[in-house]
């Protein structure tokens, strides 16, 4: 129980404990009780054993003497103190340092889908920290089950209600995969491995999840390698990476601070800079494609900034009917990456 009242300190908090002190006089006391009671102690003719003046007394205290302490004690606690960091239940000698907890959270990120996680247990398996699978699914992913268990990663199987609470979502597809996030690479270390026939896709402030993961799974079917953006987590989200059924394994992230530097960068490297328009620009059916070829296209409301179409080196447009304003991000990414990939697949 607790009390609490302000003093000259502040407010104060009074927390009742029960103290160690007196755990001797309570075994004491209960062995006492555990004596059967003499009716006849203080009939000394009846009880032989000791007469009136051997009969134990209660002791008498001195006046100095403190009397026995009670077995709840008060004890003062600042309020203002800051309360323990809760650890969720987790308890023992060495606790998670609170910031090293969050630092953790912070490089993992959830997989879910059937295929994403698949695609992702084949490319990286070492990225796996902990699994989820509804038991329906289990069949399908026996190899993985078998490696997590050699490899001492933890693995569980839940019902579909919590499997919905882990993965944040009802479309987990039966299994969940929390993982290390990866890190992208610079410019540099990008071009450093680049090949002849290199077809980079540059994305200027996409960031639906959904559009992120259908892109990637187009960029994935033609062959291309490097994203590059300025957040190269957005790659790394659950719903992106279960939109590109897998497709996610195939590319990589090239992060940027800047982004009509990181353009000029790749121009300077021998690559051309293709932007596209609605209304304006070669039509595709026309262009001629490089085989090191930066694509870069924009979010779906406004399109490329001013300052990227000013780094343009060539600039198309997709032909259509004209009934609709323009196409999907997503859907114009494919459209155009069909296109690359038929004139250069052969080089």
């Amino acid at each position: 129980m607790s009390d609490s009242f302000s003093g000259k300190n502040g407010k104060v908090k009074v927390m009742y404990v029960r103290g160690d002190d007196n755990k001797d006089d309570k075994s004491n006391k209960r062995s006492d009780k555990s004596r059967p009671a003499n009716k006849n102690a203080n009939r000394s003719e009846k009880n032989p054993r000791w007469g009136d003046s051997e009969r134990p007394r209660r002791p008498v205290r001195n006046e100095n003497e403190k009397a026995p302490r009670s077995a709840w004690q008060a004890r003062l606690q600042d309020v203002s103190e800051p309360e323990p960091f809760d650890h969720g239940g987790i308890s023992g000698k060495s606790q998670i340092d609170p910031a090293q907890l969050r630092k953790q959270r912070e490089e993992e990120t959830k997989v879910y889908g059937e295929n994403a996680c698949k695609a992702l247990f084949q490319s990286r398996p070492d990225a796996i920290v902990r699994a989820y699978f509804i038991q329906s699914v289990t069949p399908r992913f026996r190899e993985a089950l078998r490696w997590m268990a050699a490899n001492r990663k933890a693995y569980h199987v839940v019902e579909e209600e919590e499997l919905a609470k882990v993965s944040g979502t009802e479309h987990h597809g039966g299994v969940c995969f929390l993982i290390k996030k990866r890190g992208g690479l610079t410019v540099a270390d990008y071009l450093a491995k680049a090949t002849a026939t290199d077809c980079v896709v540059a994305m200027e402030n996409v960031g639906n999840p959904h559009n992120l993961g259908g892109m990637m799974r187009s960029c994935a079917h033609f062959g291309v390698k490097g994203v590059l953006l300025r957040d190269p987590s957005l790659l790394e989200s659950g719903a992106a990476i279960r939109t590109a059924e897998g497709g996610a394994e195939h590319l990589t992230a090239i992060g940027i601070d800047d982004f009509p530097e990181a353009l000029d960068v790749f121009r300077r490297a021998g690559y051309t800079i293709v932007t596209t328009s609605s209304h304006k620009g070669t039509p595709l059916a026309k262009a001629k494609l490089p085989a090191k070829t930066v694509l870069v296209l924009g979010e779906e409301r406004d399109g490329l900034s001013d300052t990227t179409m000013e780094q343009s080196d060539m600039s198309v447009s997709i032909d259509g009917t004209g009934n609709v304003e323009s196409l999907n991000v997503s859907v114009a990414t494919g459209i155009l990456l069909a296109e690359w990939w038929c004139q250069n697949r052969a080089k």
